[in-house]
């Protein structure tokens, strides 16, 4: 197989991340319970079923009284009571904070507000009953969140308050994972000339903060016909590969995707580090990400194809990167990006492609134009 080299500068750096964001569309909505849809992007407005709360209820402990005072104590309500008694004018039930109030139930006397005489209740109503009237929250039909939103544990939480038994949500994208490299080990000490797989975990992290699933990791061998292999059988909504993305005499990827009429939309980005990255999609839908081998550059790919890549198909809103001010200093790419680590808005250390050190303290990736300044604002990459 001849393998041709990605173009010597390739894409801009912002035209890559838009093109891994813009170019999908969402997967199909399927229907679920809400507890199962955390972390999924809604596909249809949520709407309350019941209303919150569910029933008239008392808003603080103390009394139920119906009529004018004084007040005779002719029972006690629980939270949890199905059917509380109704009351005559004149009486009062005892009652605790979220517990129905009877249906003639005037207002509720907080303990501070009344004192209590053998059985009988004194006290003056004032200008608050202290009930919460059902649907004084959310009305039955009401907008809980629209379409689009990304359901939290609050949302979901929201959602079963409400009565909400099923939503529409899109399908999680599913993610197979190839580590390719003969050198590569995937746990325990590495031998010599061995280095431990340091791909997994990130890609796990970014593909669950985009709203994915990563199905499958795997570790291939520097061999073309293995790799071929895990191609074929791969059946997820996208395959990302680290390694095999150069030219080199062990890089086969896109040679590969070249056999399987892969269409590139990137293919090498204008940035250091993360040259070699791409973006493919192949015959029958499937997505791959191609990230370089080297760990560092590896990470700045995945977070500028593969997660606006996942976010979009798992439904999410076209998402914009935070820009802050930097300061300090960076040898800058002519005609590219750099992207340094920086902490509190100021770079750190740059380290090479290869190690993670240098940006395990960092909060995120600052994106440096060949242009910027010290204290221009700069895109960021939140790390993962």
């Amino acid at each position: 197989m001849t393998q041709q080299r990605p173009p010597a500068i390739g894409l801009a750096w912002a035209d890559a991340y838009a093109a891994a964001r813009d170019l999908p569309t969402a997967l199909p909505a399927e229907t679920c319970a809400p507890e199962d849809a955390h972390g999924r992007t809604l596909a249809e407005p949520l709407l309350a079923a019941a209303p919150v709360p569910a029933f008239d209820a008392a808003a603080m402990d103390g009394y139920a009284v119906a009529g004018p005072g004084p007040w005779q104590v002719a029972g006690l309500i629980l939270a949890g009571t199905p059917d509380p008694a109704l009351l005559a004018a004149g009486t009062a039930a005892e009652i605790a904070t979220g517990a129905p109030v009877p249906a003639n139930t005037e207002a509720v006397l907080p303990y501070e507000d009344c004192h209590v005489d053998g059985a009988t209740v004194h006290g003056a109503r004032g200008p608050r009953t202290h009930i919460r009237r059902a649907g004084d929250d959310v009305e039955p039909g009401a907008l809980i969140v629209p379409a689009g939103r990304t359901l939290t544990a609050t949302r979901v939480a929201a959602a079963v308050q409400a009565g909400v038994e099923q939503v529409r949500v899109h399908r999680r994208p599913s993610v197979t994972l190839l580590v390719t490299g003969d050198e590569v080990v995937l746990a325990g000490r590495p031998g010599p000339g061995q280095v431990r797989d340091s791909f997994t975990g990130i890609v796990a992290a970014v593909t669950t903060r985009a709203g994915g699933a990563l199905e499958h990791s795997r570790h291939v061998g520097d061999n073309p016909a293995e790799l071929r292999k895990a191609l074929d059988r791969a059946d997820t909504d996208v395959i990302v590969v680290s390694g095999s993305s150069s030219a080199g005499a062990a890089d086969h990827l896109h040679a590969l995707l070249d056999e399987r009429g892969a269409e590139w939309h990137v293919r090498g980005v204008a940035s250091r580090p993360g040259h070699p990255q791409a973006l493919a999609s192949l015959p029958g839908g499937r997505w791959v990400v191609s990230l370089p081998g080297n760990p560092y550059a590896g990470m700045v790919s995945t977070l500028t194809l593969l997660e606006p890549l996942l976010g979009t198909l798992a439904g999410r809103p076209p998402a914009t990167l935070p820009a802050v001010p930097v300061t300090g200093s960076a040898k800058l790419m002519p005609g590219g990006v750099r992207i340094a680590p920086q902490r509190n808005g100021v770079l750190l250390p740059p380290g090479g492609s290869a190690g993670l050190a240098a940006v395990a303290d960092a909060d995120s990736l600052a994106v440096l134009s060949d242009n910027w300044t010290e204290g221009d604002p700069a895109p960021q990459l939140i790390m993962p």
